[in-house]
């Protein structure tokens, strides 16, 4: 793909996309400079709660997966993340992720073994936002208190 060539017009062309992930959004199932995601241009049904889908907001391209389908747009969220994303319609997203290719090998999304950490992912959303944003408080507060601590030395 060249520089000039945007997602839409590949995936217009093309009907499918390969790409390198950047980012650690979608941390543990997409390693940065790792992993290539694979992409299919999004037709016209509805996606489904667990499809990682490729959307585009205020002009940048985001990979993250659908945490829940709502009459008129979805709830998305990084598997990495803890703010989800709300407003996304149906217009905004570009493609579906159908595999991944880790270590030279390429996966399906339906293949079992993804299918039970999708499953698994998706069941454990509220109980990983909450330990994440916990441990972000507590290295706060640790940080805090050997800063000050330092200065009382």
């Amino acid at each position: 793909m060249t520089e000039r060539t945007n997602f839409e017009a590949y995936l217009d062309k093309h009907g499918k996309l390969i790409y390198t992930n950047v980012g650690v959004s979608m941390l543990p199932l997409l390693r940065q400079g790792k992993d290539l995601f694979i992409l299919v241009k999004k037709q016209s049904e509805r996606a489904k709660i667990g499809d990682v889908v490729l959307y585009k907001r205020n002009d940048k391209y985001v990979l993250h997966r659908i945490i829940d389908v709502r009459s008129d747009d979805y709830v998305i969220l990084g598997d990495n993340c803890t703010d989800k994303e709300y407003g996304i319609k149906d217009s905004d997203i570009l493609a579906v992720m159908s595999g991944f290719v880790r270590n030279g090998i390429e996966h399906s999304v339906n293949e079992f073994p993804y299918r039970i950490y999708a499953f698994i992912w998706l069941r454990t959303v509220p109980l990983r936002i909450f330990l994440k944003k916990s441990l972000h408080l507590v290295k706060a507060k640790l940080k805090t208190y050997f800063q000050r601590s330092s200065y009382e030395n």
